[in-house]
């Protein structure tokens, strides 16, 4: 195995990550085409926002309803296969809105069944491409490649936009056609990835077939063992309870700059400054998570965030409150991606799809939530004011995060090491060597 591997380059050098990672940038660019052109289809349609925020919101509940049972059906199925085959049955679905589109046949109900499906099969490709990694890259490949994953979103977040307006304006099935043929994409470079998503094991028992009892009891094992990680557990935790935040933050910066006579011209270059600010962090996450351990990185990121997020009730223009959307979305990915690294470096490959969707469930969740409540947050109480209440909680959370010993001895996450537990032995799954399944990072 290369020594090289926490680097980028090191990373970069291993074909089949190359291969995971362009198949996922042409995808979520593909994402970002349809994410433009939906709401501006359904509206064409429909003309009532309500239906358009319905149609989005299909689209993202899906993590909520059925990430609990993707984690453990990933963990029972052939990951690879699985992602495969969400991208080919997500491009056909994309597909027949490009089909209705040309034929004039495009009805509200067919937008429906299309967001909603596609919901679905995103939150199950998303939890076994999380799960799949560890298997794919050297642990100590990881920070840097989900570096990389971070900084092509933030990089789509920049140009994305841009690129689906100038794609729309060639004709509105543009985009869509172009998100479909990216899910094909994907699916074709899978296929070419020569590692295993998941290691192999030996059985030591017959597996319970699949039924509803035993899936809720494999469900149940993986959140009991993260709720044994009081590392893992108390920044989950502290990352939901900050997603309630960040899921009001979108409308609340949106009515701070209007309030300051931005234009929609000048909101936009402010969440472009968002995204710079995270491309930044993203890019450096690498080289921070490792040197510094996983605790000192969480009580200053924290801190940054609670020090920051007050600021944008003082910043007088645009370009201030573009300067403190770079600042505050500094730190996040780099705490992000360490806290990440060390759930994938300490979890049982058996359970990685699991502990990934319980991790996931509770943190979008907690985003999907404040999304919800900013509205009326904002609408009862006005935009400074709930920077005001968001800052002292911000507050409490950096408090709390710096207050906890076991947070703030975390080690490296280049120390960590696997984590056994009574969820493997029960299903009677053994793993067979930790480093079973990953490929020499020279390919």
């Amino acid at each position: 195995m290369s020594t090289s591997g926490g680097t980028r380059g090191g990373v970069l050098r291993n074909r089949d990550f190359s291969l995971l990672l362009s198949g996922q940038l042409v995808s979520s660019l593909g994402n970002q085409m349809q994410l433009f052109a939906l709401p501006l289809v359904v509206l064409a349609l429909s003309g009532t926002p309500t239906q358009a925020g319905l149609v989005m919101g299909l689209n993202t509940v899906s993590f909520l309803v059925f990430g609990l049972v993707a984690g453990a059906l990933v963990d029972r199925w052939n990951r690879k296969v699985t992602m495969i085959w969400c991208e080919v049955g997500r491009g056909l679905l994309v597909l027949s809105v490009v089909v209705a589109l040309w034929g004039d046949r495009l009805t509200m109900a067919h937008l429906y069944v299309v967001a909603l499906a596609t919901g679905v099969l995103g939150t199950f490709f998303q939890v076994a491409d999380t799960a799949a990694l560890p298997n794919v890259v050297a642990a100590e490949q990881l920070p840097a490649a989900l570096g990389l994953f971070q900084s092509m979103s933030s990089t789509l977040r920049i140009v994305g936009a841009s690129i689906a307006g100038a794609l729309y304006g060639l004709g509105r099935v543009v985009p869509f056609l172009v998100d479909g043929l990216s899910f094909l994409v994907s699916a074709v470079s899978l296929r070419f990835v020569r590692a295993e998503f998941q290691q192999e094991r030996e059985k030591a028992g017959e597996r319970p077939a699949l039924t509803l009892r035993a899936l809720t009891e494999e469900i149940r094992h993986g959140v009991g063992w993260v709720g044994r990680q009081p590392v893992i557990r108390f920044l989950t935790f502290v990352q939901a309870a900050d997603n309630l935040r960040y899921g009001a933050g979108y409308l609340v910066i949106i009515m701070l700059a209007k309030g300051v006579g931005a234009d929609s011209t000048e909101i936009g270059l402010i969440f472009s400054g968002a995204a710079v600010g995270a491309l930044v962090g993203s890019a450096l996450s690498d080289r921070i998570i490792r040197r510094f351990p996983l605790g000192r990185i969480a009580v200053i990121a924290m801190g940054v965030v609670a020090l920051a997020f007050p600021l944008y009730a003082v910043a007088s223009d645009p370009l201030l409150l573009g300067v403190v959307a770079a600042l505050e979305s500094l730190v996040r990915p780099v705490c992000t991606v360490a806290l990440t690294s060390y759930q994938l470096s300490i979890t049982p490959d058996a359970l990685q799809g699991r502990v990934t969707s319980a991790v996931s469930t509770l943190v979008f969740g907690a985003m999907s939530i404040g999304t919800l409540v900013g509205g009326a947050l904002v609408s009862a109480l006005g935009a400074d004011r709930v920077v005001l209440l968001f800052s002292g909680w911000l507050l409490l959370l950096a408090l709390l995060t710096a207050g906890n010993r076991t947070v703030r001895r975390a080690p490296r996450v280049g120390e960590a090491r696997p984590v056994g537990g009574e969820a493997v032995a029960d299903e009677g799954v053994s793993v067979t060597g930790s480093q079973a399944g990953r490929l020499d990072s020279a390919g």
